[in-house]
């Protein structure tokens, strides 16, 4: 096996999905706080799109690699409404998921030593797939007491001759951080003034809570046209994750050098799942605001439970659909007869004794914390929290 793919870590999101779902098969009463993904259907238009484009003889045969014309022509027309970011349909690269756009984002832009900016804490994924281009992920911690936003002066204490390429996320995974439209701007100056790329991923753009409001940082910062990677998809506007259908925004050169790319990897993106997408964004956002309220909703439940409970504090999410509390306070001490040291122990012990699924904050970059989805039941929610709580009571 390659060195390459053998440093690979598993991720860790999906790994305590799966174990939450294999103890359900054999009938334990789990809830599960670990996927992230919304837990409504597909709207039936979509669904029907599909069914309907399952019978065109076109979309039985390869199409071109960037993506059905139609559906680049439609997600620049979505973007300019969304963000108001003018693009051309040739800068659009339709991908399997947004974590393809990711992963194909960083092939293109970056070369061995290469070091990439990466607020933590961060998405498992990231720092794995600039380590497989060859790049050094380099950690940009926010902080708790300001709610996990990012910073000018914790980038710039993070910069070096070799930085060339800024990640930046808002709405935040694990973090639900949203930054604030003067926060988007100073950050996007800076990378601007600096010549740095910004690869951005916007893939929770609509799920915004309490009057707050999302910024497409290459809106507000034309100056970084030239050098900005937009990351997007259906999954989580549209709960489309099962049809793996997403996207990027560059420069043209770099967004042809991306379809080149995909063009030896997978070529084209199953065309009915495109079709589906493309109901989905010519559509309206009716789906997506219904969603919002429950997770609106759900979050606010959460926040008041987590709190609530022994040891715990938690940052109030502001966006995306995760709590991410600090478990500090437990660490050291017996909770369920057992020592915990880590947050890892914390979700360990939580799936073995109460039944009860997380993800450690080890799997983003900041222990001591742990990321709980409430892209879940009403029920399941308040059942899976107040089984925590009843843990973590046992702390001594």
């Amino acid at each position: 096996m390659s060195g390459r793919v053998a440093s690979v870590s598993p991720s860790a999101t999906l790994a305590v999905d799966a174990k939450a779902k294999a103890l359900a098969a054999a009938g334990e009463d789990v809830i599960g706080f670990g996927a992230g993904e919304p837990d409504f259907p597909t709207p039936a238009h979509i669904v029907e799109a599909a069914a309907l484009a399952c019978g065109r003889p076109q979309n039985h045969h390869y199409t071109a690699t960037a993506g059905l014309p139609t559906l680049r022509e439609a997600i620049a027309a979505k973007t300019r409404r969304d963000s108001t970011l003018e693009v051309a349909p040739s800068q659009v690269v339709v991908t399997n998921g947004a974590k393809q756009a990711v992963y194909e984002a960083f092939q293109a832009l970056v070369d061995p030593g290469d070091e990439v900016l990466v607020p933590a804490p961060f998405w498992t994924t990231y720092p794995e797939v600039i380590a497989l281009a060859g790049g050094v992920p380099v950690p940009v911690p926010t902080e708790e007491g300001n709610g996990f936003h990012l910073t000018v002066e914790a980038l710039e204490a993070a910069r070096t001759s070799a930085t060339k390429v800024l990640l930046f996320v808002s709405p935040n995974n694990p973090t639900g951080a949203v930054c604030r439209a003067e926060e988007v701007l100073a950050i996007g100056r800076w990378a601007a003034e600096h010549g740095l790329w910004v690869v951005t991923d916007e893939i929770y753009e609509h799920l915004v809570y309490g009057g707050r409001s999302f910024t497409s940082m290459p809106a507000v910062v034309p100056e970084l046209a030239d050098r900005c990677v937009v990351i997007n998809g259906v999954a989580k506007t549209y709960a489309m994750t099962g049809w793996r259908v997403g996207w990027l925004i560059a420069p043209p050169d770099l967004a042809e050098a991306v379809a080149n790319l995909q063009s030896h990897s997978c070529g084209n993106v199953d065309n009915v799942a495109q079709e589906a997408a493309l109901a989905a964004v010519t559509g309206d956002l009716q789906a997506v605001q219904e969603m919002r309220t429950v997770f609106d909703r759900r979050r606010l439940t959460m926040h008041r439970m987590l709190e609530a409970c022994e040891g715990i504090t938690c940052v109030e999410p502001e966006g995306a659909f995760y709590a991410f509390p600090s478990v500090r306070e437990l660490l050291g001490r017996r909770i369920g007869g057992r020592r915990v040291l880590s947050s890892l122990d914390v979700v360990e012990t939580a799936i073995e004794q109460v039944r009860v699924a997380a993800v450690p904050g080890e799997a983003f970059g900041a222990p001591g914390y742990l990321r709980l989805s409430y892209a879940v039941s009403d029920e399941a929610l308040v059942e899976g929290v107040s089984r925590l709580a009843k843990l973590f009571a046992t702390a001594e």
